[in-house]
């Protein structure tokens, strides 16, 4: 359905990068890559909204050089995201909070610290509850490690893959289209690649 191999600038007809005003943080691409390289927030939104059934892939690196804003955490995900109360989803500014009324999955990979890799769903009021948590080191991140993520959305059910492991899965009726899809992190460096969208 899509490709995107990030050779040249964010291709803003289909990306927007939402990314919260602290420190130096930037969002760019190019060379086959997607950088997240910043102190606060940031969501890069994928602009087509997802219906029916799909899967979403792409290699994604917590890099750890010693630049300003390595810190390994947030290797985060955002997915069948929707906004209840506003017909455009892109309004946001990065900061985690602001995404609370939203509809959404989230895996937050290595989180807190790299302490925590949980599952929620947001319901669009506030509500953020917790679906399922892998918090042992084999589900947490190694620095400079390259994963290859996928995710999947079937009628009624997904699932988020981590290197052909299934991490978690749920059935829900709530899991329809359409809805949007965003890498998302904080305080970091990141690399992404290989960004794809299949038709199931």
């Amino acid at each position: 359905m899509y490709a995107d191999e990030f050779t040249a600038p964010i291709d803003t007809a289909n990306w927007v990068a939402e990314v919260a005003s602290e420190g130096q943080s930037r969002v760019f691409s190019g060379n086959g890559k997607l950088i997240l390289d910043t102190r606060g927030g940031v969501t890069v939104w994928f602009k087509q909204p997802l219906a029916g059934n799909y899967r979403i892939e792409y290699d994604r690196t917590v890099v750890m050089a010693g630049g300003e804003n390595d810190r390994i955490s947030d290797l985060n995900q955002f997915w069948l995201a929707s906004d209840p109360r506003h017909p455009s989803l892109f309004t946001r500014g990065g900061v985690f909070e602001e995404y609370d009324s939203l509809r959404l999955l989230y895996v937050g990979m290595g989180g807190n610290y790299n302490s925590t890799t949980r599952f929620r769903y947001y319901d669009g009021t506030g509500r953020k509850t917790l679906l399922a948590s892998r918090n042992d080191s084999a589900h947490l991140l190694r620095a400079n490690v390259t994963y290859h993520i996928a995710i999947e959305v079937r009628k009624g059910k997904t699932s988020f893959w981590v290197d052909g492991e299934r991490v978690f899965y749920l059935r829900d009726k709530r899991i329809a289209g359409p809805g949007y899809f965003g890498f998302r992190s904080t305080w970091s460096r990141q690399e992404i690649s290989g960004f794809k969208v299949y038709r199931l």
